[in-house]
């Protein structure tokens, strides 16, 4: 997961890596988030971006957990680079943890409905919604910043401008990854119209939509996604 052919490149690869997904998620939940605000016209992209969503996550998970395990399994390079600070070490696993309950969430109210499995996951996939909200504008306050850096770092021109300097190899891959999450996640986005075709988010099931098209927008964090 990091991309780099030696020990100590490594650590700056996975930094790079998470970067550029990172930039790929907020670009994403942004989109999404305008689908929210206004649902009742844009229901069919709130299912297709939430499935989109999918890969991109995956891939985040796994590189910022490769760092995790590589920092705690000993490994010197990136025990030389340091955790994050304790704050945000503490704020990550609720980060991830919400994400994945906000997609988990959705995933169930697309395929079963508001009330799948006798649960209100309409309700549920609300208030994940507000509680990942919260906590990860707070992340996300904390390190997009350096986001232009690490991106610029592996654009084709600035790479060959800084290898001779700080070599970190494997810049190609690391896009080539990134593109292989988005692929991943536009797969399952496919699926996102006939999804929405089922839903009337007026009605109180996951019903098929009636024939004048109607319908009531249910609020922030919506029926999926």
């Amino acid at each position: 997961m990091s991309g780099i052919g030696d020990e100590d490149s490594g650590p700056e690869g996975n930094r790079r890596l998470t970067a550029l997904v990172g930039a790929l998620l907020l670009v994403l939940f942004a989109a999404q988030g305008v689908t929210i605000l206004f649902l009742d016209q844009l229901l069919t992209w709130h299912f297709v971006i939430g499935l989109a969503l999918i890969g991109p996550v995956a891939l985040k998970v796994a590189v910022t957990g490769y760092r995790f395990v590589r920092y705690y399994a000993g490994a010197a390079a990136y025990r030389r680079q340091g955790p994050p600070a304790t704050p945000l070490r503490v704020l990550a696993p609720l980060v991830v943890l919400l994400t994945v309950a906000v997609l988990a969430t959705g995933c169930t109210l697309a395929l079963g409905g508001r009330d799948a499995f006798g649960l209100p996951v309409l309700f549920l996939h609300k208030a994940f919604f507000w509680c990942w909200a919260a906590v990860t504008g707070v992340h996300v306050l904390a390190y997009v910043w350096r986001l232009p850096r690490l991106i610029a770092a592996d654009l084709p021109r600035r790479r060959a401008a800084r290898r001779a300097a700080a070599p970190v190899g494997g810049g190609g891959r690391r896009w080539a990854v990134l593109a292989v999450g988005l692929a991943a996640g536009a797969a399952l986005a496919l699926y996102g119209p006939s999804l929405a075709g089922r839903w009337d988010v007026g009605q109180p099931q996951h019903v098929a939509r009636p024939h004048d098209g109607h319908r009531h927008a249910p609020g922030p964090g919506g029926p999926g996604f």
